[in-house]
C-alpha cells in the first residue's frame, strides 16, 4: 500500500508532490474512498442542476450564453464508477458568467493572484478594500463560490470563496446551479487531468491564459452529492498527512544544515595545517551522513575555498619569493609568512568600466560581453550580441586572456561582484557598461587565483556592504572594488593553491553526480509506487 511507503515518497526528491497529485487523481477518478451502493446516482443529481438552470434562465437570473459542444464525439479522459457521469463545467455551472463590482465598501475583501499560493490554493494574504483600493474592474464573489485563476492556469491557483468580496478579472468566480460541494469542484480543477486539458488548450506566451469558452467546455468527473463530501473529507485528510510529511523533511533539512556547518565550521576554525588533518580526519569518517545532500557538497566546497586562501592546504616552500607589496591591515586568521596581506588595488594595472553602445544578435560589429555571458568564473559565448564600436573605444576596451570580467551593477544584489575570466576564445572582445575589467600584474597574481578569491565569504561581504540601490539597480563602484582586501601568497603557491583546489572539487563534482544517481534511482522508485497505486485505492 501506498501509505506503508510514505517515508520513500517523501525523501525522494519531488517525492510529497507526486503523493499530493496521486491523491487528486484517485479523488476524481473515483478510487478513493469507496461506493456506497445506496448513494442517489449522478444522474439524478444532474438533472436536479438542469432544473434549477432552467428555472433560473425562465426567471432571466442568469445569463444567456453560446451553448457548450457536447461530448458525445468526445473521448472519455478515464472510466467513471457507474454511479458518476461525465459533465461540461460550463453546462452545469455559471463559469464565466461574472458579475462586474460598481461601489465597493472600505471593509470589502479584495483578492488579487498573488493572494493565492500555487497548487494548494491556500490563501496567502487578505486585505480589505480600504487597504487595497482597486482601479481596475473587479470581479464580485460570494461566501461558496469557487474561485479559479485562469492566468498561468499551470500555477493551479483554486480556492473556495470563505466569504463574500471582489478580485481581480484574472479570478473567475463560479458556482453550481444545483447542489454541490465547492471543495470537490476545487479538487477537479487542481487535479493533473484538468491540468493537462489546461496546458493544451492555454494560449499567450508571456502571460498564458485559459480562455472562457474552452473552460467551459472541460469534461467533469461527477460523482454523487453525498460521495463529494466523502471525497472532500478524505482529500483533506490526506493532504495534512502531506504538509506534515513536508514540515518534517523541512525540519530534518534545517537541522542537517546546522550539523554540516558546525562541523566544516571546526574545519576552518584550524589555525595550522597540522590542526586541520585531524579535524578532517574525524569529519571524513561521517562523509556518508554529512554529505547526502547537494547544499552539502556546496557547503564542503565553499570550505575548501575558505581554507585554500588561508594557506591550509598548500605547502610552504623555502624557494618561494615572499611577496613584497601590500602589508595592509592584518586579517583575522594568520597567514603564512611568505603571504602579504593587500588590497586589490596593489595588483591592478587597469580598472574599466565598459561600452554604452546598444547591442544586438545580428553579427555587425564586435561582440560585446554582457552580464549572461559571466557564468561560474568563466566566460560563456553562447549568448552572443554585438556592437559598433569605433576604433578608439574599441583599443581601450579589447579584452586580452587573462582579464578579469566583474559585474557592477545588476538587479540581483547577489549578482553583484560575479567575476569571470577571460580566455583565449573571448581575446578581442568588447563589454558592456555594467561589467568592470580588471587587468592584473601578472607578476604578482594569477588571474585564477583572484577568481578564487572573489568566491569567498571575506569577499563576498566586502562587495554586499557599500552596495547600493539605484532605480531598483544594485551597484558597486570601481573605487569599492580596488579596496577589497585578501591575503595574498607567492606566484609559486598560488599555482600549488589552484591544482589542490581543482582536484578538491573534481571530488566534489564526483559526490554530486554520485548523489544524483542515487536519488534519480530513490525518485525512479518513489514514482514506481505511485504508478502502481494509481490503479488502486490508498
Amino acid at each position: 500500500m501506498l501509505l506503508s511507503n510514505l517515508d520513500l515518497l517523501a525523501t525522494a526528491p519531488g517525492g510529497v508532490v507526486r503523493l499530493r497529485e496521486l491523491i487528486l487523481t484517485l479523488a476524481v477518478q473515483g478510487k478513493l474512498v469507496p461506493q456506497d451502493p445506496n448513494d442517489e446516482p449522478a444522474s439524478e443529481l444532474l438533472k436536479k442542476i438542469q432544473a434549477e438552470k432552467s428555472r433560473l434562465d425562465a426567471e432571466g437570473k442568469i445569463a444567456r450564453v453560446k451553448p457548450v459542444a457536447g461530448l458525445a464525439d468526445a473521448k472519455e479522459p478515464f472510466e467513471l464508477p457507474s454511479a458518476w457521469l461525465w459533465a461540461q463545467l460550463g453546462e452545469i455551472t455559471n463559469y464565466g458568467a461574472t458579475s462586474k463590482a460598481s461601489a465597493i465598501q472600505p471593509e470589502t475583501w479584495v483578492l488579487d493572484m498573488e493572494d493565492i499560493e500555487k497548487s494548494s490554493g491556500r490563501l496567502i494574504q487578505r486585505f480589505r478594500f480600504a487597504e487595497r483600493p482597486a482601479i481596475s474592474d473587479k470581479n464580485r464573489f460570494t461566501k461558496g463560490d469557487v474561485l479559479y485563476g485562469k492566468l498561468r492556469p499551470y500555477l493551479n491557483k483554486v480556492m473556495v470563496a470563505d466569504e463574500d468580496g471582489v478580485c481581480t478579472t484574472e479570478i473567475i468566480p463560479f458556482r453550481c446551479y444545483g447542489p454541490y460541494v465547492p471543495q470537490y469542484f476545487k479538487i477537479v480543477l487542481s487535479s493533473p487531468c484538468f491540468l493537462d486539458y489546461v496546458n493544451v488548450r492555454s494560449y499567450g506566451m508571456k502571460m498564458p491564459r485559459l480562455g472562457t469558452e474552452d473552460a467551459r467546455a472541460a469534461p467533469i468527473p461527477l460523482p454523487p452529492l453525498v460521495e463529494q463530501s466523502r471525497i472532500v473529507a478524505r482529500v483533506e485528510e490526506l493532504m495534512r498527512l502531506c504538509d506534515a510529511l513536508e514540515v518534517k523533511d523541512r525540519l530534518e533539512a534545517t537541522q542537517h544544515a546546522k550539523l554540516v556547518r558546525a562541523l566544516l565550521g571546526t574545519l576552518t576554525d584550524s589555525s595550522m595545517p597540522e590542526e586541520l588533518a585531524e579535524n578532517w580526519q574525524r569529519i571524513a569518517a561521517h562523509f556518508d551522513l554529512l554529505l547526502d545532500r547537494p547544499e552539502a557538497i556546496d557547503a564542503l566546497e565553499q570550505t575548501i575555498i575558505q581554507l585554500a586562501v588561508r594557506g591550509l592546504l598548500s605547502t610552504q616552500s623555502p624557494g618561494d619569493v615572499p611577496v613584497s607589496i601590500g602589508d595592509r591591515e592584518k586579517s583575522i586568521s594568520a597567514i603564512p609568512a611568505t603571504w602579504s596581506r593587500i588590497a586589490l588595488e596593489d595588483v591592478l594595472l587597469e580598472l574599466r568600466y565598459g561600452t554604452s553602445v546598444k547591442c544586438g544578435y545580428e553579427v555587425n560589429g564586435k561582440p560585446v560581453l554582457r552580464i549572461p555571458n559571466i557564468k561560474g568564473g568563466a566566460v560563456d559565448t553562447a549568448d552572443l550580441k554585438f556592437g559598433v564600436l569605433d576604433e578608439r573605444e574599441m583599443v581601450k576596451l579589447c579584452l586580452e586572456k587573462g582579464d578579469i570580467l566583474v559585474i557592477r551593477s545588476n538587479g540581483s544584489a547577489s549578482l553583484v561582484g560575479s567575476v569571470a575570466i577571460v580566455d583565449a576564445e573571448s581575446e578581442g572582445f568588447a563589454f558592456a557598461g555594467y561589467l568592470m575589467r580588471l587587468r592584473l600584474k601578472r607578476e604578482f597574481i594569477e588571474p585564477s587565483y583572484l577568481i578564487l578569491v572573489m568566491q569567498t565569504l571575506e569577499i563576498r561581504s566586502q562587495i554586499e556592504t557599500p552596495i547600493r540601490t539605484t532605480s531598483g539597480v544594485k551597484n558597486i563602484n570601481s573605487t569599492e572594488v580596488s579596496r577589497l582586501a585578501f591575503s595574498l601568497p607567492p606566484l609559486a603557491e598560488q599555482s600549488r593553491i589552484l591544482l589542490q583546489v581543482a582536484f578538491l572539487r573534481r571530488r566534489c563534482t564526483d559526490l554530486r553526480q554520485q548523489l544524483a544517481s542515487a536519488r534519480q534511482r530513490q525518485s525512479q522508485l518513489a514514482q514506481a509506487l505511485v504508478e502502481q497505486q494509481s490503479v488502486a485505492t490508498i
